[in-house]
């Protein structure tokens, strides 16, 4: 019979290798758009949200945003969305300020979400209810995944937070 400490521990450190695995996936998405130009100053952020609208991939909710507000202010939400990226999966990788970057994390997808997830109206016989979920998998998921973080302890295993906590207390105590 398990203890309920290997239980929970065991929970604690499956969310932390989750939160790790994601924040690797953000470390990736992040540095090829920091390290290289394409993505921000060279119209690559540009031309996605271009194609978004012009495919019928964002919610008719959040066109006018993407043309009056995202659009014109290009090159600046590249740069947020790339630092951004990067951000989140460091602070998910080392386990530091694991709340503050999954809000901002869920905040993306929800944007991404919104802005590239709409069922086309290709669909015969008009959209179905699983055909918005079916859309948006590649984004809900990770949306997902941060209401985890934001909800749970995913910091307490695995994090730079919780070594230094840690190494802290023994510091104290000596």
């Amino acid at each position: 019979m398990r203890q309920p400490n290997e239980t929970t521990d065991r929970n604690a450190l499956a969310l932390a290798g989750l939160r790790i695995t994601v924040g690797s996936l953000f470390i990736i998405f992040g540095q090829y758009k920091v390290f290289g130009t394409q993505f921000t100053l060279h119209g690559g952020f540009e031309f996605w949200i271009n194609l978004f609208l012009q495919s019928g991939a964002a919610y008719p909710i959040a066109v006018p945003l993407l043309r009056r507000l995202v659009l014109p202010h290009a090159t600046l939400i590249a740069f947020l969305v790339a630092y951004g990226e990067l951000a989140i999966g460091t602070a998910l990788v080392f386990g530091i300020l694991v709340r503050t970057a999954s809000v901002f994390g869920l905040i993306l997808m929800l944007s991404l979400l919104l802005s590239s997830n709409y069922p086309s109206s290709g669909y015969p016989g008009g959209r179905q209810l699983w055909q918005y979920f079916g859309a948006s998998l590649n984004h809900s998921v990770l949306a997902l995944c941060f209401l985890c973080f934001i909800i749970g302890r995913s910091d307490e295993r695995l994090s730079l937070r919780r070594l230094v906590a840690k190494f802290k207390w023994k510091w104290d105590v000596s």
